[in-house]
């Protein structure tokens, strides 16, 4: 039995992960801790979560657990985990994990150091149509792939979404937010290790009045094997659409031997394969629900899966966010990964 304790519900995601740890027999859920007062009272109000503490350092005092689940503002999550990690902790954090770079080594350092597991809560691996894709690419179905069109639009939403989206040092970029799900998925579903960061851009568009939160994102990269990729992922979804919309999650993959399109909104893939005139729909594989913190539990137990989330997926795929992150706030480009090219 893991015993878990929660940190952090200021954003709504957390939930998520909770719910499938209140599901898993495996895991006992030991204490929850909100230190931001507001939210604390709302959260208890609701009964959404079983706040026992509202102190962080207190709870860990008093508390013995296995693991911590973070689910803080985002600026705040790698301070979290570092304190964590070096109590002995494993973690497991709503994604993004931490904002800055130095936050990411201190992290690397500890799990390396003391065989500690690191989980994160990419839940788009679990959905059905995503892991239908891998297989029909894994199978040389599209024969080699060699560019990718990725598109994540968001809306967003400044009348409901947490406030701290907004407040200097909070949200810690675009890019680390929502790119770190393509930087994710690309790879487990090609094979293909990002190479370089070609180049990234933020930028204001709807934000003005909040300079430090750039709601336009865009990135492009090159893959082990020379084939590019270009990303979307701006807040230009109109909020009235909300997550409904196909921009909203749009994977497409170009192979030599046919193109693959993964919406996650609609119900099958389109396939469409070189020397066939019609294009087919692909039904989706069975969806893994909370398959994330599956994985998370099965490395703590000495049985990490194969093709799952490991700790050095995890750390793999924060330092590329954080570094496609970092290429836009400086302007630089043709950035190299050496540390990123072992197989995913």
């Amino acid at each position: 039995m893991i015993r878990l304790a929660f940190a952090g519900f200021r954003h709504g995601h957390i939930f998520s992960l909770l719910n499938h740890a209140r599901k898993t027999p495996r895991i006992a859920i030991v204490a929850a801790c909100e230190e931001d007062t507001a939210t604390r009272e709302q959260t208890i109000q609701k009964g959404s979560a079983p706040i026992s503490h509202s102190s962080f350092a207190q709870m860990l005092e008093e508390t013995e657990c296995d693991a911590v689940a973070i689910g803080d503002y985002y600026a705040k999550r790698g301070a979290l985990a570092i304190e964590a990690l070096r109590r002995g902790l494993h973690v497991i954090s709503d994604k993004p994990l931490c904002t800055r770079l130095e936050e990411f080594e201190t992290i690397q350092t500890l799990c390396r150091d003391r065989g500690l597991s690191l989980g994160l809560q990419l839940d788009l691996r679990d959905n059905g149509l995503m892991r239908r894709a891998r297989q029909i690419v894994r199978k040389g179905i599209l024969g080699d792939v060699h560019a990718v069109v990725v598109t994540a639009e968001h809306p967003l939403l400044k009348g409901s979404r947490p406030s701290w989206y907004f407040e200097p040092g909070c949200h810690g970029g675009t890019l680390n937010d929502i790119a770190i799900h393509a930087v994710d998925l690309i790879p487990w579903i090609t094979g293909l290790p990002f190479d370089r960061i070609e180049s990234a851009r933020t930028w204001n568009i709807q934000t003005a009045d909040t300079p430090w939160m750039k709601d336009g994102a865009q990135f492009m990269a090159v893959l082990k094997n020379g084939g590019g990729v270009l990303g979307e992922v701006s807040y230009l979804m109109p909020d009235s659409q909300g997550y409904t919309l196909p921009p909203y999650w749009r994977l497409t993959l170009f192979g030599t031997q046919g193109v693959l399109e993964v919406v996650p909104t609609r119900s099958t893939l389109w396939l469409a394969r070189k020397g066939e005139q019609q294009m087919t729909e692909q039904p989706p594989d069975e969806p893994s629900p909370g398959g994330y913190l599956n994985d998370f539990l099965d490395e703590i137990e000495g049985r990490p899966n194969p093709d799952g989330l490991t700790t050095e997926t995890v750390l793999r795929t924060t330092r590329i966010a954080l570094l496609l992150q970092k290429a836009a706030d400086e302007s630089l480009t043709r950035l190299p990964l050496e540390q990123e090219l072992s197989d995913p």
